[in-house]
């Protein structure tokens, strides 16, 4: 038989399977991922070198791939970016921030030791520069960028500091995308508010967050444009939607709003309904507010039948549309009840100024200190307290927060902590910090943290020496000095720096009694040394971007 024989005829299949292939570059690849030993590479026998024959065929590949890309237009370069006419950092105060910037959490081995914590005075810094006007080094702007998106707390300074330029680089990088999300409108260049054809037409073709942003503007430059702006397209709106446009108003509330306001009572949102009873309940002069009053007048009363006169209360005993429609939520959150739940909604929409007439021209601090029979005391108060910080009335605020000397460590009104500090915000900063200073001389530190945090920065100095005085008494004391912790961190942040040299003596590792917690002596010299670096440092940083 003159056939071929079986070695050639199996010397033929192999060459055939091996060289018929589709892909060259995805047989070698295949090749790679089974092995050399398990798939022959691409027109070569099993051997030794088939790795090196699998390389070889690999980079001839690659050059074929390469040489046989077909050339395409260039894309077109990105637009400079916007010239910043802000002037230029002071040497000293941009070598500053390149400190600042370089620091990151956790490089600084925690917070033992003496060394400032520079991210902490980062936004310090940061409001300082923008303070001065003026504009961040075009090398630092991507650590700066790093830095806010790290941290929110940093956004809003970090990016006033950035400029147009933070923009121009986040439509770049999607790690900086954060910054047009922060910025109003994205970025987008806005109409003048006062041109009303491009007004309307980004209100009706904008993008959400551009709509917001006009709204705002808008509402900035004429409050009652910007309500009839928002009327042509209310009904056609998202409930989300309508839930941000209905915020906006905040800016500029004034009686003008209260029509549209009431039509936004029938709303098919529930947010919305509430929202907008929160704004009409903060006109004094709202048909809202007057229905609010009546209803409440009609809970609260006093009682002058007894030698002292009593508050007495009879709480809601339904839940009925109209108070639905006025934005009384009918259902409480657990572990409340319904009558008092519904009552402190109606007294806390009720205006603070009609409680005078009602109770027979006393004062709020009268009213306050009046007894509530049946233990409705705090409920009553604590709606109160709302009603102040909501109505932003200083009298009642200080009625309700009385004198911080109070052996109960609370105002009469006051029933926690937050709701002292939120009473606070309602009062001038200097009668703020005086009323702290006054609370943490009476009952130290302890509970003082949340008060603090509302009072303005750098702290007024009497604010600053109560606190000073009130660690040194902890200090002397041999208190466990891990709980001042927090209080610490603020003082380095808020104290004064030209307070200073005043805390030297402080310094210095102190003798410790024998019931003090251990090591408590070293870690008080550690933290006071820290402060004072850290307000020296803080000076410095002011003198820098003064040009000093």
């Amino acid at each position: 038989m003159n056939g071929p024989s079986t070695a050639d005829a199996t010397t033929r299949t192999t060459t055939t399977t091996t060289t018929t292939i589709g892909d060259p570059w995805e047989e070698l690849v295949t090749v790679a991922l089974l092995g050399t030993d398990r798939r022959t590479p691409p027109g070569r026998a099993t051997g030794a070198d088939a790795p090196l024959v699998l390389l070889d065929a690999a980079a001839v590949q690659t050059v074929r791939r390469r040489a046989g890309l077909r050339p395409a237009p260039a894309a077109a370069p990105p637009a400079r970016a916007v010239d910043d006419p802000r002037p230029p950092l002071p040497a000293a105060a941009r070598h500053r921030l390149a400190m600042l910037l370089t620091d990151r959490p956790g490089s600084g081995g925690g917070r033992r030791g003496t060394a400032p914590d520079l991210m902490e005075l980062l936004p310090q810094w940061l409001a300082g520069a923008n303070e001065q006007g003026y504009a961040a080094p075009s090398d630092l702007l991507p650590a700066l960028l790093d830095a806010a998106r790290g941290r929110t707390d940093l956004r809003p300074q970090a990016l006033t500091f950035a400029g147009p330029r933070a923009l121009w680089l986040a439509r770049l990088n999607p790690d900086w995308r954060f910054a047009l999300r922060s910025t109003p409108g994205g970025g987008t260049t806005l109409p003048a508010p006062g041109d009303a054809a491009d007004v309307r037409r980004l209100w009706d073709e904008g993008l959400f967050a551009e709509r917001v942003t006009l709204l705002a503007t808008v509402r900035a430059h004429d409050p009652a444009a910007a309500r009839e702006l928002l009327a042509t397209t209310w009904s056609a709106e998202r409930a989300e939607d309508r839930l941000m446009f209905l915020d906006s108003l905040r800016s500029g509330l004034a009686d003008t709003d209260e029509p549209f306001l009431e039509q936004a009572l029938s709303d098919r949102s529930r947010n919305v309904r509430a929202t907008a009873a929160e704004l009409l309940s903060a006109l004094p002069g709202s048909a809202l507010a007057a229905r609010m009053a009546s209803r409440a007048a009609s809970c609260v009363a006093v009682d002058r039948t007894q030698g002292v006169a009593t508050i007495t209360v009879e709480a809601p005993h339904e839940c009925d549309a109209g108070m639905e429609r006025d934005g009384v939520v009918a259902k409480p959150p657990a572990g409340r009840g319904e009558r008092s739940w519904w009552l402190g909604q109606l007294v806390e929409a009720t205006p603070l100024s009609g409680w005078t007439a009602r109770f027979g021209g006393r004062t709020a601090e009268e009213i306050v200190a009046l007894p509530v029979a049946d233990d409705w005391q705090g409920e009553l108060h604590a709606a109160w307290c709302r009603a102040a910080v909501r109505q932003r009335d200083a009298v009642w605020s200080r009625a309700l927060l009385g004198v911080p000397a109070s052996p109960d460590a609370g105002g009469l009104g006051a029933v926690s902590l937050s709701e002292r500090a939120k009473l606070l915000g309602a009062l001038p900063d200097g009668e703020r910090a005086e009323w702290v200073a006054g609370f943490i001389a009476t009952h130290g530190l302890s509970e003082a943290f949340q008060l603090l945090g509302v009072c303005a920065q750098p702290w007024a100095e009497p604010l600053g020496r109560a606190v000073v005085d009130a660690l040194n008494i902890a200090r002397d004391a041999g208190s466990y000095p891990w709980s001042f912790s927090g209080v610490m961190g603020l003082a380095e942040r808020c104290l004064d720096p030209a307070e200073a040299p005043r805390l030297d003596g402080l310094t210095a590792t102190p003798d410790e009694p024998e019931d003090a917690a251990p090591g408590a002596g070293s870690y008080w010299s550690e933290a006071f040394q820290r402060l004072v670096s850290t307000l020296r440092l803080r000076l410095a940083m002011r003198d820098e971007l003064r040009g000093t």
